[in-house]
């Protein structure tokens, strides 16, 4: 059985959270983790904090479907554990850099495009590896983040139990 969009979504909206405005977080305020800046862009015209606050899980939803899995082509991935894993990351690190990864992951050429070729590759290859080396990815990426700036160790544990999450879905 396929996962539906509505399935990533309700678990992306869970990992997130409710509204949060840390010090630390260079995304700045976010709920549902949408940012003050992907918000702007969605609607068109500046969010303010208030504006994040009152963000409905609907309209995180929407900006999720369009922006996160349809705009750059996720829905294409067949196989549902690693489509839910693509989604997460692009949620969490941008599309741009998921796609990036997945090419890696594939042995596809790496443009940070999820077009026909990364789909062909994406899908024609063994899913459990790819889903594995994604994973690797986003787990160097995050220490790499850490040791690159402390303030962000503040993170840690939650993206700790992100990739867990992850790694129990493999298994």
């Amino acid at each position: 059985m396929r996962v539906t969009e509505e399935r990533i979504l309700e678990a992306v909206l869970r990992r997130e959270g409710g509204f949060v405005d840390h010090p630390a977080d260079r995304g700045g305020p976010t709920k549902y983790g949408v940012t003050q800046d992907t918000l702007s862009a969605w609607r068109g015209a500046p969010a303010t904090p208030a504006d994040v606050a009152g963000i409905s899980a609907a309209e995180a939803r929407r900006i999720y479907q369009k922006l996160y899995i349809e705009g750059p082509g996720f829905d294409r991935i067949v196989d549902d554990r690693l489509r839910m894993l693509v989604v997460d990351c692009a949620v969490n690190h941008g599309p741009a850099r998921a796609a990036r990864w997945l090419q890696e992951a594939a042995g596809a050429d790496v443009d940070g495009i999820f077009g026909p070729l990364t789909a062909g590759a994406v899908n024609g290859a063994e899913t459990g590896a790819v889903y594995r080396r994604l994973l690797a990815a986003r787990c160097r990426f995050y220490g790499r983040l850490i040791a690159g700036d402390r303030s962000q160790a503040a993170f840690a544990a939650g993206w700790t139990a992100r990739l867990a999450e992850f790694i129990e879905e493999q298994a």
